[in-house]
């Protein structure tokens, strides 16, 4: 990247040309594109497939995705964040296409084709990080940040559905049939993220505003990436107020392997991934 786009290429995790100590508070939204899938055990073949929640289990594609940063900036030059992000999705499927069988907690979930199916996937992410501004001047700051990233992964599966000791499985097949509501809950170990971010006030009250948050990383049984690059324009409303409308290409890809102590069956292995292309609106305050 040019050393001479950087002024214009840059992050800003807050909303207002900021004083020595001042602490803001942004809500806003935009809509994401997701596209999430598992990998589960064929009960028939018994050999393992992914299971797309989108297409096989008819969760949404596009979702309205809203989110909340905390800033506090202190010493003129530091500040430490908090955001975080939601994607709750539930569907019903009225006859599931793909019969699958898939192991938690030592207990295998056989589950029917032909049956009607609730799904449920909850993905929230949370980032805590710290910036500091390396370059300032009276109209404009650039800083780096960095922070650490977290997601927390909720699915839930309701309906007609075998359940068994992987010694009970009788031709791949669970003989007792039961109405479970299966949960399975994990989180992620928190992956890194390093960023550019900073602002520019072309008149008074009105700032471009960008950043690139960036990370990749593989640490045992998780492989995640994570790009959010981000340019805008922010108003100020009042002395406290502003609202921002920016252009934002947001993408988080993680894999999640689990390992089964039983080799002939597919502990729910995990591939997330959503991705925003788009405009997104926020309002913040700042006291």
């Amino acid at each position: 990247m040019s050393i001479r786009l950087l002024p214009l290429i840059i992050a800003s995790l807050v909303s207002t040309q900021v004083q020595a100590d001042d602490f803001t508070i942004q809500l806003g939204g935009f809509y994401s594109q997701s596209d999430t899938n598992m990998e589960v055990t064929n009960p028939v073949s018994g050999n393992n497939f992914t299971l797309d929640y989108e297409s096989d289990l008819k969760l949404a594609e596009n979702e309205f995705l809203p989110f909340i940063e905390l800033n506090y900036h202190f010493n003129e030059r530091h500040n430490i964040y908090l955001d975080w992000k939601q994607l709750h999705r539930s569907a019903d499927t009225q006859a599931l296409a793909k019969p699958f069988q898939l192991e938690i907690n030592d207990t295998i979930y056989d589950i029917k084709a032909g049956g009607k199916l609730s799904s449920t996937l909850n993905i929230d992410v949370l980032r805590l990080g710290y910036g500091y501004d390396v370059f300032q001047g009276s109209n404009y700051d650039v800083g780096l940040s960095f922070g650490l990233h977290t997601m927390f992964i909720k699915t839930g599966f309701e309906g007609m559905i075998g359940v068994c000791a992987s010694s009970e499985l009788l031709n791949n097949v669970c003989g007792s049939q039961a109405i479970p509501r299966i949960v399975d809950e994990n989180v992620t170990a928190p992956l890194p993220d390093f960023g550019i971010y900073g602002q520019y006030e072309f008149v008074p009250g009105w700032q471009v505003t960008s950043h690139a948050q960036y990370f990749y990383i593989t640490l045992n049984d998780v492989k995640g990436e994570l790009v959010d690059i981000k340019v805008g324009v922010d108003a100020q409303i009042t002395q406290n107020w502003r609202m921002s409308v920016a252009y934002n290409y947001y993408k988080v890809d993680v894999d999640i392997a689990q390992n089964s102590p039983n080799k002939d069956t597919q502990i729910a292995d995990y591939n997330i991934y959503y991705s925003f292309i788009g405009p997104m609106l926020s309002i913040s305050y700042s006291f």
